[in-house]
């Protein structure tokens, strides 16, 4: 098991450009009421940021790990979604929104079906749907099915990064706790977005979203380092 204090030490530096692209984010704050080409950019930036610290691992690592380059995947449609979203009073929120499905869909395949972890799919599936009966009485036309649709694909995402967790007799790989952790905050991202555009005004709603969001992002993308099976595990896994 590698130990906290090695990750921060070797993966520390490649994630300073996120954390700086971060913080030109809050620092700008830039209004929503002005969507631009601008504002998009500086918005993707740090996820931007994440793509550059995969690929600094190497054209070997991805192709050696399939997993992290679906992790990538993710990433560039989060990029996507996260422009998209920008116009999202213009029209665009369901082509965000299909964006970030597609995220989900793409992280869960990373994140594999071993080991299975039913009691946890169960805990998620009931959380799930105490999220969408939350929402429903606000949902209307079109956003009734999708946000249903969405909140699975979120759920068992998340379901899937949470199942290498053990409470006992396991010790944990940093890189399992990144993935739970991740999974977690984008939920709570998600789920914040949600009830700000269709039940009520959340306080500091923009705040809220973004950090949770940018650490689910990142921690996503640490899940992906040392972590996961080389090819020939990966394919035996398959086979089996």
């Amino acid at each position: 098991m590698v130990s906290p204090v090695t990750v921060v030490k070797s993966e520390g530096p490649k994630l300073v450009p996120f954390f700086k692209a971060t913080c030109v984010y809050f620092v700008l704050w830039l209004p929503l009421s002005s969507p631009s080409w601008v504002s998009a950019l500086i918005k993707c930036l740090p996820i931007f940021c994440l793509w550059l610290f995969l690929l600094a691992h190497g054209l070997g690592f991805l192709l050696a790990h399939p997993s992290a380059t679906r992790i990538l995947a993710g990433l560039v449609f989060s990029a996507l979604g996260d422009a998209f979203l920008i116009w999202q009073d213009q029209g665009y929120f369901v082509h965000g929104l299909l964006m970030f499905a597609v995220t989900h869909m793409l992280y869960a395949s990373a994140f594999g079906m071993r080991p299975l972890a039913l009691r946890t799919g169960l805990v998620m599936a009931v959380l799930s749907g105490l999220c969408y009966a939350l929402l429903y009485p606000c949902l209307s036309g079109v956003f009734t099915c999708l946000v249903g649709v969405y909140v699975a694909l979120i759920g068992f995402m998340g379901w899937r990064a949470m199942a290498g967790l053990r409470l006992v007799e396991a010790a944990w790989r940093w890189t399992e706790l990144a993935a739970g952790s991740g999974a977690l905050l984008f939920i709570i991202s998600d789920l914040t977005i949600a009830l700000n555009k269709f039940c009520f005004p959340v306080p500091y709603s923009r705040a809220l979203i973004m950090s949770t969001y940018y650490a689910a992002q990142m921690l996503v993308a640490l899940s992906a380092v040392e972590s996961q099976e080389p090819l020939e595990d990966y394919r035996l896994s398959k086979a089996n």
